[in-house]
């Protein structure tokens, strides 16, 4: 017997008319992304590139959300971590597709606006917010990670109204701040109500699915030293020192990697 399609499974001309309509928005989609690397949305700045992104989804008609991650809101939640700067510019924008019916399961596809500092200058090729474009590559601070998976969140439902198709739940489309550091972002939006049957974190590490990861794992260490006089500094114990060892020990990619 021929294999029976499962509910909501695309056919095949439905499934062409979508790649016919991601290729052909993929020059604007090139275009966008280009104008989001060039908004250097380092920690502090996230603003530059959540307006764009604010406007870009408003324009589009969605629902529109924007708010400042507040720690006060959130540190009550387990995956709260420690938060040590200021979230004076941490915002946080969600757009939201309604669907025409019901029905259809839900979907947040998400993705982090900050992106981390650029470094010396002077060891850049190009500089740093250029987003430079030789062959197949884009050369800039956060084109990688990864404002090319927040801007592919955004061009995936412009396809699909493209092709003339839309999908049959909610989608939510998040672009966060303090992602880099923390996490905190992701967790204002769960903590401000926004859930769904699924989640897409469009990252591109490793690029492959991967279903779960471990996160952040915050620990103090604290090593107890002897202070002498340095005349007799033999005598006493360096706290400084003996952390040295520890911390080599903890690096995953040092010597000690996968020993006890």
């Amino acid at each position: 017997m021929p294999d029976t399609p499962p509910p909501g499974a695309l056919d095949d001309a439905t499934a062409a008319a979508i790649t016919a309509a991601v290729d052909a928005g993929f020059d604007q989609q090139i275009a966008f992304l280009q104008e989001l690397v060039r908004r250097p949305s380092i920690r502090g700045q996230e603003h530059l590139a959540q307006d764009l992104m604010f406007d870009a989804m408003a324009a589009r008609g969605y629902a529109m959300d924007r708010w400042l991650t507040d720690p006060d809101d959130i540190r009550h939640h387990p995956g709260f971590s420690p938060v040590a700067v200021s979230y004076a510019n941490a915002w946080n924008v969600v757009g939201t597709h309604r669907p025409r019916g019901t029905g259809g399961r839900s979907l947040i596809l998400n993705g982090h606006i900050d992106v981390v500092p650029t470094g010396p200058t002077d060891m850049w090729t190009y500089p740093p917010f250029e987003a430079r474009i030789e062959g197949d590559w884009m050369y800039g601070r956060g084109a990688g990670d990864m404002k090319c998976g927040v801007v592919a969140n955004l061009f995936a439902l412009d396809a699909l109204r493209r092709a003339g198709v839309q999908p049959a739940g909610t989608v939510h489309l998040q672009t966060v701040s303090e992602e880099e550091s923390t996490g905190n972002g992701a967790l204002s939006t769960l903590v401000r109500g926004y859930t769904a049957d699924g989640v897409l974190v469009s990252e591109p590490t490793g690029l492959r699915s991967v279903r779960a990861t471990l996160g952040v794992q915050w620990f103090q260490l604290k090593v107890r030293g002897y202070p002498v006089h340095v005349a007799i500094a033999g005598e006493g114990a360096n706290a400084i020192e003996a952390a040295m060892g520890l911390v080599t020990a903890l690096n995953p990619n040092g010597p000690d990697r996968g020993t006890e």
